[in-house]
């Protein structure tokens, strides 16, 4: 009776690995078969960020046609290693590559959004994006964002702003300006002398704003916004030529 037992056990376990061995050589030679049909490419933030389209990310995979992709054995490809080469473009902040069940590549990319431009009279201009990033200009992003002028721009477009005090700063300012919908309609420039003094230029009113340094955001955008509510609907928008926010608790007009 026991060898009975022994025996069918063994007849079973021959058979579950009789198929386990057939399952694995079906998977291998799917995998061998299994080519790339087609790279899906969604841009999830591409709205005005026309810096980067599908044709731009299908350039960066491939090294500008170095590597065919389509048509390519997976056993051939590394998407880890493309994913790589994608990531390394700048304006891309993030990137995900991965194969889907009917053999497509799918391509997942999130775009850096430039909100302010910086304009050097000697130097290379450059972005400023929503995460602090610098990045240089691109003729295909035309949306309208925070120019930044001045003698301090040679140092701003060193590193990116997180990476210092002052840079830390400044983005503080432009988040600022850009989160309000009131100020990111009224700020046209920001003009930084050396020493990190800041002269807003308007959109609309004629005076400049002696801003003075990155500090006190709140309170400085309080008292400008007292200036143009209750100030110049009495005396007048075109009275005054200089506005200075610089010290504590005063509104200087000139």
């Amino acid at each position: 009776m026991q060898i009975r037992v022994k025996s069918k056990r063994s007849v079973t376990i021959a058979i579950i690995s009789i198929v386990m061995c057939a399952t694995i050589a079906f998977t291998e030679s799917r995998r061998k078969d299994d080519h790339c049909l087609d790279i899906m490419i969604h841009i999830g933030n591409q709205h005005d960020n026309f810096y980067i389209d599908e044709q731009d990310i299908t350039a960066l995979m491939t090294d500008n046609g170095a590597y065919v992709i389509k048509g390519t054995s997976f056993m051939d490809l590394n998407l880890k290693q493309i994913e790589e080469r994608v990531k390394e473009e700048r304006f891309i902040k993030s990137a995900e590559i991965y194969k889907d069940l009917k053999g497509n590549i799918i391509v997942n990319a999130e775009l850096r959004r430039p909100f302010a431009r910086v304009i050097q009279n000697n130097g290379t201009d450059a972005f400023i994006t929503l995460d602090g990033s610098v990045l240089p200009v691109s003729s295909g992003f035309t949306t309208r964002t925070i120019l930044i002028t001045g003698e301090y721009t040679a140092e701003l477009v060193k590193n990116d702003l997180t990476e210092t005090g002052e840079g830390r700063q400044l983005f503080r300012l432009l988040k600022f300006i850009y989160q309000d919908k009131f100020w990111r309609a009224q700020v046209a420039e920001l003009d930084i002398d050396k020493r990190m003094n800041i002269t807003i230029y308007p959109q609309v009113t004629k005076q400049l704003v002696e801003f003075g340094k990155p500090e006190n955001i709140e309170d400085k955008f309080r008292r400008l916004k007292i200036f143009y509510r209750q100030v110049l609907p009495r005396k007048g928008w075109n009275v005054y030529g200089r506005v200075n926010l610089k010290y504590k608790d005063q509104i200087i007009a000139e």
